[in-house]
């Protein structure tokens, strides 16, 4: 899984929840690079660049005990620690640092990044601290799992020789996908990998669907029937079939199958 603009941009927001929920005044963070590293790319809240760039190894120093572990794990005053290696105290002395939470973050069932959060004094980061941090880590996977799974859709899709079946099951699955993500910014990109589907077409201003109507239209289209495209898009049959009937009609059609290739004709839908 590399790491992109949109993954240091999660990385950041995630940083940002971290230190408004738990009150700590520093946060910082990082994903696995290409080269099977942590890297910490992100910083909020410090006061050098002293953290910037390090590089986490696995069992080295709290966040590479974390990556070892696949556990969140804190010190109450890191230079003086016990319980971790002390390979990184000289950039973490720069800065200051004192109390440290470091938090994993997973994406299935393997470590992709650490979040830590950190105070300039020793005095103990209790649940809740950590509680929030977690949360905020959970942010950052939710948006790469669902990044990674549009990239490999649109890239299955437009691979060399694939046909238009498995294009027009990509995109029904990214448009079921879209409507489940809560970050504004992460739908459209999901979006946008949709508009990539349909060939650049530009539906004419004739025809306006909602955009439930298009995923309705997106799961008939890859032969879903009304109960199978509820279970994909969250909804009930009912519900389905009412935007059916709505798109039909605006699509001047009488059966499902015309309302396919209208929307086809029109741009909608791959």
């Amino acid at each position: 899984m590399a790491v992109d603009a949109s993954d240091a941009v999660d990385i950041r927001n995630a940083l940002l929840r971290l230190r408004r929920t738990t009150g700590l005044p520093v946060a910082f963070g990082g994903l696995l690079e290409a080269g099977q590293q942590i890297r910490i790319s992100e910083l909020s809240g410090t006061a050098t660049h002293a953290l910037r760039s390090l590089v986490v190894t696995s069992g080295n120093g709290l966040g590479g005990k974390t990556v070892a572990l696949s556990r969140p794990c804190v010190v109450t005053d890191y230079s003086a620690s016990r319980r971790i290696s002390h390979e990184y105290d000289a950039p973490v002395a720069v800065e200051g640092l004192r109390s440290v939470l470091a938090v994993p973050v997973v994406v299935r069932h393997r470590v992709h990044g650490v979040l830590y959060g950190a105070l300039r004094a020793a005095r103990p980061l209790g649940g809740r601290m950590l509680d929030a941090a977690v949360e905020a880590a959970r942010d950052v996977e939710r948006a790469l799992v669902v990044r990674d799974e549009a990239r490999t859709l649109a890239a299955e899709a437009g691979a060399a020789g694939a046909g238009w079946e498995q294009v027009r099951e990509a995109h029904a699955a990214l448009r079921a996908l879209a409507p489940k993500i809560a970050d504004e910014r992460l739908r459209a990109e999901l979006l946008d990998a949709c508009g990539l589907l349909t060939a650049g077409s530009t539906p004419p201003a004739r025809v306006r669907l909602a955009p439930r109507e298009v995923d309705v239209l997106a799961c008939v289209a890859a032969g879903a029937t009304n109960a199978v495209a509820a279970e994909r898009l969250g909804v009930t049959p009912e519900t389905v079939k009412g935007y059916l009937r709505s798109a039909m009609r605006k699509l001047r059609a009488r059966t499902r199958g015309e309302a396919v290739v209208a929307a086809r004709r029109t741009g909608w839908l791959p």
